[in-house]
């Protein structure tokens, strides 16, 4: 019998991605690092706060606001959408994409997972019922909605007039920009167990580049959904099938023709755009988004180290490991520091040159899952319970 994803947010992604165990003997258990003191050098300001809904609750849901001009847009998993002022937090507009089961009764949950994205004067925001909407930014209304070829977790990409999703099936799929049909789709092959979650592409000179389930990155011509590569970074190995996992779930990044990529349980690697061909590799995993700036790679791996890497060779210039197993979400550069948050609810600020604590507060008790973004000068991020926050340093 397959294990599908839908499975494993109640197992799996326990397991591996809150530092729980599956079994029960006391050496089994990975714990949580206790919270770093830290001597705050400056505190950041919080200029507002505002409730979007309930969140995403227990659900393992990588919601996270979205930022256009001076609006953010942020989501709920039952369906509440919102658009706030960026300077304010004050509401523009509220919609709510759940549906209504009857006349006396309480509407369903429209299931929203993966994040917002903001391009162009539409929004667009996916469901676990495999339905990508699309709103219009100005008023919030449903512009179109398109049903896919599965779950639609990852964060939808706008490029060269399609709307990409990465489904939970391993289907990538096409949209027209303009009314959401169905342009192509990209069969992506898929393991027997994986983890919950899928990459967003990066894309460039027409592809558009995906992490997969099978420990593979791919190519995809965007103008027909034809495959141009694929490249395995990850090859399952260990004794037991978490040991094998090796999704590639982190979305890629593209600079100056090189492909970065990297997987749970596998490698951070750099491809040649054009062939595919790996030009170094790093044993590191993970399944959090990270970045590339500067010609430094800063990244939080899979046990929840910090850390940061030169992007000739993949060489390790420091490595912060006082947040082990906090579940920390991807990281964020903001003003010339790192930012993650975890899932107590702390925001952590990070020295780029060493890797040093510079500041750390206490923001919201529900945690954090998804990653900060930085929308201006602000920094903005959004708990599990569904309240947005807004920082300036």
């Amino acid at each position: 019998m397959q294990l599908r994803k839908t499975l494993l947010v109640g197992w799996v992604s326990v397991a591996l991605l809150s530092g729980c165990s599956l079994f029960n003997s006391e050496e089994d258990v990975v714990k949580m690092s206790p919270l770093p003191k830290v001597e705050n050098q400056f505190t950041p300001t919080k200029v507002w706060s505002t409730s979007v809904g309930d969140g995403v609750g227990d659900y393992y849901s990588h919601l996270r606001p979205a930022w256009q001009d001076s609006t953010i847009y942020a989501a709920d998993r039952f369906g509440i959408v919102k658009a706030l002022d960026a300077d304010s937090g004050k509401e523009k507009w509220k919609v709510n994409l759940s549906e209504k089961t009857g006349f006396f009764s309480s509407n369903n949950s429209a299931q929203l997972s993966g994040g917002v994205t903001a391009a162009g004067s539409h929004i667009y925001i996916g469901s676990e019922q495999a339905i990508v909407y699309a709103l219009n930014s100005s008023d919030g209304t449903i512009a179109w909605q398109t049903k896919v070829a599965g779950e639609a977790l990852s964060r939808p990409v706008v490029s060269d007039g399609l709307v990409l999703v990465h489904t939970g099936n391993g289907m990538l799929q096409g949209l027209s920009e303009a009314d959401g049909t169905i342009q192509w789709t990209a069969n992506l092959d898929m393991p027997t167990l994986s983890l919950r979650g899928e990459s967003a592409p990066a894309t460039a000179f027409g592809a558009a580049i995906v992490g997969g389930d099978n420990g593979r990155v791919s190519a995809v011509l965007m103008k027909e959904g034809q495959l141009i590569w694929q490249q395995r970074i990850s090859q399952p190995s260990g004794a037991t099938e978490i040991d094998r996992l090796s999704d590639v779930d982190t979305t890629p990044i593209i600079v100056d023709g090189v492909v970065y990529a990297l997987a749970y349980n596998g490698n951070l690697v750099a491809m040649d755009l054009r062939s595919g061909q790996i030009m170094w590799k790093r044993d590191v995993g993970s399944i959090n988004d990270f970045i590339v700036d500067a010609g430094h790679i800063y990244m939080v791996d899979q046990d929840d180290r910090v850390m940061a890497l030169d992007t000739q060779g993949g060489v390790s210039l420091w490595r912060q490991s006082d947040l082990l197993h906090r579940n920390l979400t991807a990281p964020v550069l903001y003003n010339g520091y790192i930012v993650v948050g975890d899932s107590e609810g702390y925001l952590h600020w990070i020295n780029t040159t060493d890797g040093r604590f510079v500041a750390q507060q206490k923001v919201d008790s529900s945690g954090f899952l998804g990653a900060p973004i930085v929308a201006s000068d602000k920094l903005v991020i959004q708990a599990k319970g569904g309240e947005v926050y807004s920082f300036t340093r």
